[in-house]
């Protein structure tokens, strides 16, 4: 089978997806859930000053800054401190687009999911998942690498029913959560999380994740085509390619996973990634001089982002940040956040604190 003329324009179409956005997709269900509760959509759309055409096209762009202002207007305004969840249970794996295509047709989860941490960037540009495992124990996360970014709690409630509806639609009946884990405080009401994960709900977590157990990962997925795995696989890649001439970005994601997945020095070191990319160390740092930066550079502002990130979204301890970011000890971080900041870690989460 080939691919069609449209289905190549799609994949195509994924392209023009800028830094710092995300495809619609996961938000067209927005204006149907809301007037399900008796609000009119329109009016919500236009006093986020947001185009109501962007809601005609899952393949349509919005910044990510601006999906999540809109979805905490929205659940300001309904009165529903847990819309994203509603959002995201309504989801499956066709949210996803062309990814979601080529995951169903892996020969088996592991393969699908590692698919979806690698591409994820044709969809989102503003987060990055990981997978875990840990013994018999597998946990699949998403995190928000974009700072300063308003209605996180959403997004993430969003993100984390996204993948538990992926992880059912990938293997089908027989397979459960052992665990949820998300930062966010517990709710007041945390009925509607457990009506949907039906298992253990860790809230004030250290990650955003889905655990499950990691048995299923060697599982093959069930009507899987492998010629359409192979044939959607080219397109992503060459997709993927594009705009080859630009090594930061493709740096930047891969320090992001590398970092989220809690590497350490060693894998994180300009030999170690240089291998990822099939370059000499050499040659990757004259690519990003030719780009005006560096690979010391890159590192540092990764650290940055994701350090205001976890001080703003989660309670973790500044000592549990500075591990999770690669810190031998607690007191590196705090003079490298305040050299990048001006200010203590803790004076800045106080400063810049969720409402």
């Amino acid at each position: 089978m080939r691919l069609s003329p449209a289905r190549r324009h799609a994949l195509a179409d994924l392209a023009l997806l800028d830094e710092g956005c995300v495809r619609m997709a996961p938000l067209l269900v927005v204006p149907a859930l809301l007037r399900e509760m008796g609000h009119d959509p329109g009016q919500l759309i236009a006093e986020a000053r947001l185009d109501p055409a962007l809601f005609a096209d899952p393949e349509n762009t919005i910044a990510f800054a601006d999906g999540g202002r809109f979805l905490a207007q929205c659940a300001t305004r309904t009165g529903c401190p847990h819309l994203g969840l509603l959002i995201g249970e309504r989801q499956d794996l066709a949210v996803l687009g062309a990814l979601g295509h080529l995951a169903r047709h892996a020969p088996d989860l592991g393969t699908a999911l590692r698919n979806i941490i690698l591409f994820l960037h044709i969809h989102d540009r503003g987060a990055v998942p990981a997978l875990w495992v840990s013994g018999d124990r597998a946990l699949l996360g998403y995190t928000i690498y974009q700072a300063e970014v308003p209605g996180t709690e959403q997004i993430y409630d969003a993100a984390l029913a996204i993948i538990y509806r992926i992880l059912q639609g990938l293997t089908g009946p027989g397979w459960q959560a052992s665990e949820v884990w998300l930062c966010r405080p517990r709710p007041v009401d945390s009925e509607p999380y457990q009506r949907l994960y039906r298992t253990g709900l860790r809230f004030g977590a250290e990650h955003n994740a889905v655990a499950f157990a990691a048995a299923w990962l060697d599982r093959p997925l069930h009507d899987a085509d492998p010629v359409l795995y192979q044939q959607t696989m080219q397109e992503i890649l060459a997709l993927s390619e594009q705009g080859g001439s630009d090594f930061v970005d493709p740096l930047r994601r891969v320090l992001r996973r590398l970092l989220v997945g809690g590497a350490g020095q060693t894998e994180t070191s300009l030999e170690e990634v240089s291998k990822l990319f099939s370059i000499h160390p050499r040659t990757l740092n004259r690519r990003l001089r030719d780009q005006g930066t560096s690979f010391k550079e890159l590192i540092a502002v990764t650290r940055y982002d994701m350090a205001r990130q976890l001080l703003r979204d989660t309670r973790l301890p500044v000592a549990q940040i500075a591990a999770a970011l690669d810190y031998t000890e607690p007191s590196a971080f705090n003079r490298a956040f305040r050299r990048w900041s001006g200010t203590a870690p803790l004076a800045w989460r106080a400063a810049n604190a969720l409402v």
